[in-house]
């Protein structure tokens, strides 16, 4: 069971990119950006929901921008173009909700370029898409 206070570990995170836990259909992932920092342009094929915890930035839907602040949610259907960007001076803080999972089950990027490093490994390798059934 996973049942922990979801705001303080997303606004004690320092990781651009941290998996706190994986279940079987879905994941929950907490990032933080630095000041001018963003998440960079990418399209998944799964669903994904943003919190945001403490800070403000730019959501950039399929060429759509919107300003964001602490307490808002952003929702991205799979096979949406999206982006988001960290307009303020402080750190964003936020966690995120992917179903099904996105990362590998653990995944701990402490910068964005570590993140960009791994991927970029990820995408040379044979490509196998996660079956959210596979094991039922």
């Amino acid at each position: 069971m996973f049942a922990e206070d979801i705001k303080k570990l997303a606004k004690e995170n320092d990781n651009f990119r941290k998996v706190i836990h994986t279940g079987e259909h879905s994941q929950l992932v907490l990032m933080s950006l630095k000041p001018g920092e963003e998440i960079g342009e990418e399209i998944h094929q799964v669903d994904q929901m943003l919190f945001f915890v403490d800070g403000e930035g730019e959501a950039i839907l399929s060429g759509e921008t919107k300003s964001f602040k602490e307490h808002d949610v952003v929702y991205v259907p799979a096979g949406t173009k999206h982006n988001f960007k960290n307009t303020g001076d402080e750190p964003l803080k936020l966690f995120t909700v992917y179903a099904p999972r996105q990362h590998p089950d653990g995944t701990v990027h402490k910068t964005k370029e570590e993140a960009e490093k791994a991927e970029e490994l990820e995408h040379k390798a044979p490509f196998r898409p996660v079956d959210p059934y596979e094991n039922m």
